[in-house]
């Protein structure tokens, strides 16, 4: 996949492009249905998919508190969309003096001129340009003139019978809330963190008996406190593991860390790049009369973790 990093970047439109526009943050299965419906419409003119794309978030820009943490950040993103099968993504800058630019500026100057759009696919409350007036009636009204195509995508529902739809907000609420499990319907996939293996407190193995693996998060949005099962993965090696979010209250020192316990694992993790997908939250984290009951717990869980990941092929 092609990604290209401003819009003065691109030197000549694309051939017969068929575009989306959007943050898709989490790149979920509502996301996804989109991009399908652009690489087909695509596929069906001979033409380039593009997905078009910003950094930084919109939100980060026009709303100075209380910004939701992204689900997914840019080297992640541009992962799911590039398995998704898009070729071209175009990422624009995101500032406040390309918010005030009105939707009629961004058809002609960069959707028609720069792009070279001839369809846009969108979902039915899609809206772009300086007061969001670039809806799908606007586009409609011009795609005759310009000679495009506007094709309108239905919400993907979370659930058959579901009358709520697939959203980022939705992923955001059930991660918070620890339902990791419930994600899967909604991404397509498990929710993922990522970080880099720090030293840690050096109690893991020496104090507990299950050395743990320390992580600087890199992800800004952190499932709820507790214990989980989760599978891991370093390099292309694939792990399954338990993961203990929290304070550890039973050591008192009021430390938040995320540390996983890889199963069966034997080796030097210190200083490597390691991602943790979350699978399902096994119980709350919780202060032990001792270390001896916390690791007797611990034992516990792993078992719990080891059931749970039973059928999982890695």
């Amino acid at each position: 996949m092609k990604i290209i990093q401003d819009l003065y970047n691109i030197h000549s439109p694309f051939k017969r492009a068929v575009v989306t526009i959007g943050n898709f943050d989490g790149v979920h299965k509502g996301h996804q249905a989109i991009f399908q419906q652009v690489i087909e419409k695509a596929r069906s003119i001979k033409g380039t998919p593009v997905v078009i794309t910003f950094e930084p978030h919109p939100v980060r820009v026009l709303k100075k508190n209380g910004r939701p943490p992204l689900i997914t950040l840019f080297e992640q993103k541009m992962e799911l969309i590039a398995q998704a099968g898009i070729k071209v993504v175009v990422c624009i800058p995101f500032t406040e003096a390309f918010a005030g630019i009105t939707a009629k500026r961004f058809l002609e100057e960069i959707l028609i001129k720069q792009i070279g759009m001839k369809a846009i696919v969108i979902g039915k409350d899609y809206a772009f340009g300086k007061n969001r007036k670039g809806d799908v009636e606007f586009l409609k009204k011009y795609a005759d003139r310009y000679g495009f195509e506007v094709i309108v995508i239905d919400w993907v529902q979370a659930y058959a019978r579901s009358t709520r739809r697939i959203s980022s907000t939705r992923v955001r609420e059930l991660v918070m809330a620890g339902e990791v499990k419930k994600t899967f319907n909604l991404l397509g996939r498990y929710y993922q963190i990522r970080g880099r293996v720090v030293s840690g407190r050096n109690r893991g193995g020496r104090l507990l008996g299950f050395p743990t693996a320390n992580i600087n998060l890199v992800d800004e949005l952190c499932p709820k406190m507790g214990v989980y099962a989760v599978t891991v993965e370093l390099g292309k090696k694939k792990y399954k593991g338990v993961a203990n979010i929290g304070y550890s209250p039973t050591f008192e020192d009021h430390q938040f860390t995320i540390e996983v316990h890889i199963l069966d694992f034997k080796g030097e993790l210190y200083g490597k790049a390691i991602r943790v997908n979350f699978i399902r939250r096994i119980r709350n984290e919780k202060r032990f009369a001792s270390i001896d009951a916390l690791s007797k717990q611990i034992a516990k869980d792993i078992q719990t973790a080891r059931n749970v990941l039973a059928d999982f092929c890695l």
